[in-house]
């Protein structure tokens, strides 16, 4: 009896919406709200993942959110004081300080949390839009027509064979220590967000691969996103993903750092709440339809999720890691798992035959740096095994 009181108890905390402004009140509107039990899933795998998150077995998650069938399951908050966290790091106040709680994990005090690099997925899908809605020709168009408004005399001449699916499957051939450098000086990501324009930063760079030719994660390369939606579209990202993705969505809570030239930072800089990023997945899980309107062009998503590249985490033995246009592909036990990933511990996961959306938040860049995600995963498939 004890034991079944705590599911009822768990189940009823799941589904409840800790009031915290207007912002999540109004996302709190739009989720049907119901049970794990009601749709399908074992609610015991969650349960012991949210005793684990609360007993502190893992760095600073913030949130938990997952969707069953288009309906909310659970909406768990971990309440942090990240400015006594980060105290005794560097302070000085600016938007890619991630030490700074004005700026990380949440935007100044509100709901919306830092996406990270998870923000190259939702890039990705106005890419996708602006191919749709003939802005942009296709992915076979040379990368450099899309970027006829910046001097290109200088560019390494092998560049002038990508396409825009070598950006968006990260295979430009671009030379880009990200990866494989810590976080300093010697890091290409970190270099670039020092620079004072990223995209003529990113296109002043060496070649050291053939465009198409090997996988490398570039975080300069996903912010050409950035100029190619201005130049097609005659928007920035902000205002085109208000225009043709968050209005349908209805999302309206988010904040978009802008990089010194002006461009929304289309390579880690959008805030979303964590019920709104989960819509972005549930419009991935019904193949790009919203509410029965189309918001992404048909084969989109199929497009976006395909294993385009194979092999791109083969140092981890938990997923058979993969790789399309800016999503992660992290199949486990022969189950198919969509995911944008981000530093820190953002992760959006599509689970499409288990009809599950999820969201973590977190922001493990202080202590041990333990994450979330294997556990977070492990529990979604366990919750949905018939």
């Amino acid at each position: 009896m004890r034991r079944a009181t705590r599911l009822f108890a768990f189940v009823f905390v799941l589904v409840g919406i800790a009031a915290s402004g207007v912002d999540s009140a109004a996302v709190a509107q739009e989720w049907e709200r119901s049970s794990p039990e009601a749709e399908g899933l074992d609610p015991a795998p969650l349960l012991a993942l949210d005793s684990a998150v609360q007993a502190g077995e893992f760095d600073n998650v913030d949130r938990l959110v997952v969707v069953r069938n288009g309906k909310l399951v659970m909406s768990q908050r971990y309440p942090r004081d990240y400015r006594e966290i980060s105290a005794s790091f560097d302070m000085r106040p600016h938007q890619f300080n991630y030490q700074h709680p004005d700026w990380h994990p949440f935007y100044m005090g509100q709901d919306v949390h830092s996406l990270q690099s998870v923000t190259k997925s939702v890039t990705s899908s106005l890419i996708g839009i602006a191919i749709g809605r003939g802005e942009i020709d296709g992915v076979d168009t040379p990368l450099l027509s899309l970027l006829a408004d910046y001097d290109l005399s200088g560019v390494d001449e092998g560049l002038r064979a990508a396409r825009l699916e070598d950006l968006l499957t990260m295979r430009l051939g671009i030379e880009w220590h990200e990866q494989d450098r810590p976080i300093g000086p010697e890091n290409t990501t970190i270099q670039l967000e020092f620079s004072d324009d990223w995209v003529e930063f990113t296109l002043a760079q060496p070649m050291d691969a053939a465009p198409g030719e090997r996988w490398v994660y570039n975080s300069g390369g996903s912010h050409l996103m950035s100029a190619i939606l201005r130049a097609a579209t005659g928007r920035t990202a902000e205002v085109y993903a208000e225009e043709q993705l968050f209005g349908p969505l209805g999302i309206e809570a988010y904040h978009w750092k802008r990089e010194p030239a002006g461009l929304p930072d289309t390579e880690g800089g959008l805030y979303l709440e964590a019920e709104d990023l989960a819509r972005f997945g549930q419009l991935y899980l019904n193949r790009g339809v919203w509410n029965g309107t189309r918001i992404l062009p048909e084969g989109w998503v199929e497009a976006s999720v395909a294993r385009h590249v194979e092999d791109v985490a083969p140092e981890n033995p938990n997923w058979n890691g993969g790789y399309g246009y800016q999503w992660w592909r992290l199949d486990r036990d022969e189950i198919e798992v969509w995911a944008g990933l981000g530093y820190g511990g953002q992760y959006l996961l599509v689970l499409p035959e288990q009809r599950i959306v999820a969201v973590a938040n977190s922001w493990n860049v202080f202590g041990s740096h333990t994450p979330v995600m294997g556990a977070f995963l492990t529990a979604l498939i366990d919750s949905a095994r018939d």
